[in-house]
């Protein structure tokens, strides 16, 4: 893609994968809601039943775009065959991220299946949406299995948690913000030095916090995804200039990973959030080296097995 700092190849970590799947998992959680009536009250495309032709979709829109390649997160736990089968159907363009509640027995033997299985790589948590600590019995139970498998890497999803299309359509969202303190994952990143972690949002109003982490754990990287409306709950005023300085500071070039937090069509890629985040990468003299890490090459290199 043509950057600030000329042809740089750029790989998105933060892409949901809202498949046929998903908006049918949705509609499980709603008496009535059907396909139709959740593409009427969204205003968006209904993707197709073939998670295959989804997957095109978002190759060609990358395309169009200039973005070599994209981390697709199955954003609901259950749906991680649409993932799958996106990242079998376009080689080379797709890393398969899985959302799993860890707190549910046998969970992390179903993720260890589709971890060794092939086009799935990252399991996803959401400590916030399933309601659990991560020192649950179940939950390191969890860990323990993926840490031992290939190059593992985890996501874990910090601080505010808000899901969009679940206000759109009056589904409840019974979260629980007393899970989402990046320091809970200070304790599991030491236990388990072999894993990386990604937090991302930078810790999504836990700044400090995810800093404070990755300042200590080596381990863990930050992702830079969505508009990072989250600033408003620091204290003074933050620009995003500010933010990446800081984390630059504490965590460096290799250990930031760019994401837009993309999602549905007919909007696709957020190339608005990629001007944001490179203007404001610009703007603090980030070199042309450090600046093709962030923008792709660490995601690839984290994703290496």
């Amino acid at each position: 893609m043509q950057t600030r700092w000329g042809d740089l190849a750029v790989s998105d970590a933060h892409v949901h994968f809202f498949s046929h799947g998903f908006f049918r998992l949705l509609a499980q959680q709603k008496p009535g809601l059907t396909l139709e009536a959740m593409g009427d009250a969204l205003g968006w495309e209904m993707p197709p039943e073939d998670p295959a032709r989804l997957a095109n979709r978002w190759a060609a829109e990358l395309d169009a775009r200039g973005v070599a390649r994209a981390a697709l997160i199955a954003s609901l736990p259950g749906d991680e065959s649409s993932v799958s089968a996106a990242v079998a159907a376009c080689p080379g363009r797709f890393h398969g991220f899985f959302m799993v509640n860890p707190a549910v027995e046998g969970a992390g033997e179903r993720a260890c299946a589709a971890l060794n299985s092939g086009p799935l790589r990252v399991p996803c948590l959401f400590p916030v949406m399933h309601r659990y600590s991560l020192e649950n019995p179940l939950v390191r139970a969890f860990l323990e299995a993926v840490a031992q498998t290939p190059s593992p890497v985890i996501f874990v999803h910090c601080g505010v948690l808000t899901v969009g299309v679940r206000k759109k359509l009056d589904l409840p969202s019974p979260f629980d913000m007393r899970f989402s303190n990046p320091i809970d994952l200070h304790s599991v990143a030491l236990r388990y030095p072999n894993v990386r972690f990604i937090v991302p949002h930078f810790g999504a109003g836990f700044f400090r916090e995810a800093l404070m982490l990755a300042d200590l754990c080596p381990n863990v990287y930050l992702d830079t995804s969505s508009s990072n409306s989250w600033t408003r709950y620091l204290e003074g005023e933050w620009t995003l200039a500010q933010v990446f300085r800081r984390a630059l500071d504490v965590a460096g070039p290799g250990r930031l990973l760019f994401g837009t937090d993309s999602s549905f069509f007919p909007r696709g890629w957020q190339s608005g959030i990629f001007e944001q985040q490179t203007t404001a990468l610009h703007q603090i003299g980030v070199s042309v080296q450090d600046a093709s890490r962030i923008l792709g090459e660490n995601l690839e290199q984290l994703l290496s097995r």
